[in-house]
């Protein structure tokens, strides 16, 4: 186990008083994500270990640059899990890139996000200073939740140090349903069963075919299966397709896109209708979540997903030097401008990873 704290904080300040930019980096494995990086790079990935860990209170602290990978080995020996099912898009997925993302996998609709996971943090913030927030156990908070704050901020609020996560046990059954059904049919039956006492953690539907996982109690998990029917999947076999939803391996993820094709992260209230999108369409989280490969302009795909009561990120394939996420109320980007000039007033961290001017 690693502790670069010190050294950190004197290259922060040292950043800060020259103005210089960093570009804060773990693994590297969701670069792609938000808008160009810029400035010198900062890898995370010394700073690492675990700090603690405590089965009994279902809690972990550990070092940002810590693999994402070890972190996972180490709870599944005590048949435990990170629920929220963070996607690592390659080897090298650190938990402080993981944290920085926010982004959470097919389990999330069940569960939770990974933000909801998050019961403190540590920081380095753009003045150098050491900061904690949080805590270890989920009622730490008073004010403002600083820690839930940090996740997904794509590292331009402060450097993270320490995280401490929420973890919970491995269900002790699993398995997977599929059915046959056209998009609007899967989004009825997703949100009636998501109004039922069924164990549903993951669902995914894409040209024709709805996957349900069961998790849960033995008892629970074979009494769901008798009641939805379906063709039930080979445990390997549906182990394989979520691992490929969580990771983007999927055929709708993996295959290279056309010239002008983006593929969009659209945010839907979960009993939305079709978005009637030209292009292809993968949905999550009981229709919360629907994945669209399109070239349509970005303003049509956006105006109609706000009609919906949602908003769309260009994921991959967009021009990073564009807008990526959903442009915020001018009163929300007030909201943004102040929250990065408290945390960050030199401007170091990321700087417009997020927006232009974050």
């Amino acid at each position: 186990m690693s502790d670069l704290t010190e050294q950190w904080c004197e290259r922060v300040r040292a950043a800060a008083t020259s103005g210089t930019a960093l570009q804060l980096r773990g693994g590297a494995t969701k670069g792609f994500y938000g808008r160009n990086p810029a400035g010198e790079v900062f890898d995370t990935r010394g700073h690492a270990g675990v700090v603690s860990y405590e089965p009994t209170e279902l809690v972990v602290t550990v070092r940002a640059g810590t693999p994402l990978a070890a972190l996972e080995a180490l709870l599944a020996e005590r048949n435990q899990m990170l629920a929220f099912e963070p996607p690592h898009f390659g080897a090298g997925a650190t938990v402080g890139g993981c944290v920085a993302a926010g982004l959470s996998g097919p389990r999330r609709h069940a569960a939770g996000a990974l933000r909801d996971f998050v019961l403190g943090v540590k920081i380095i913030d753009g003045r150098g200073d050491v900061l904690s927030f949080g805590g270890q156990v989920m009622k730490n908070v008073a004010g403002y939740d600083v820690s839930r704050a940090i996740a997904g901020s794509l590292g331009t609020l402060g450097l993270i140090l320490d995280v401490s996560l929420k973890v919970l046990p491995r269900p002790v059954a699993e398995t997977t349903l599929r059915f046959a059904m056209g998009e609007k049919e899967a989004i009825d039956r997703l949100n009636d069963w998501g109004g039922q006492p069924l164990p549903l953690s993951a669902s995914a539907w894409c040209e024709g075919a709805l996957h349900l996982r069961l998790s849960g109690a033995e008892a629970a998990v074979r009494s769901a299966e008798r009641k939805l029917g379906g063709e039930v999947l080979a445990a390997d076999m549906a182990g394989n397709f979520w691992q490929s939803v969580r990771e983007h391996t999927d055929d709708f993820f993996a295959t290279a896109t056309a010239p002008g094709e983006v593929l969009w992260r659209l945010s839907l209230p979960s009993s939305a209708a079709p978005v009637k999108l030209a292009g292809q369409q993968f949905i999550e989280w009981g229709g919360a979540l629907r994945w669209l490969r399109s070239d349509a302009a970005a303003d049509t795909i956006r105006e109609r997903v706000a009609s919906l009561g949602g908003h769309a990120t260009a994921f991959r394939g967009f021009d990073r030097e564009g807008e990526v996420f959903h442009p915020l109320a001018a009163p929300l980007m007030v909201i943004h401008g102040r929250l990065k000039q408290a945390f960050d007033p030199a401007g170091i961290f990321n700087p417009g990873r997020f927006y232009n001017g974050l």
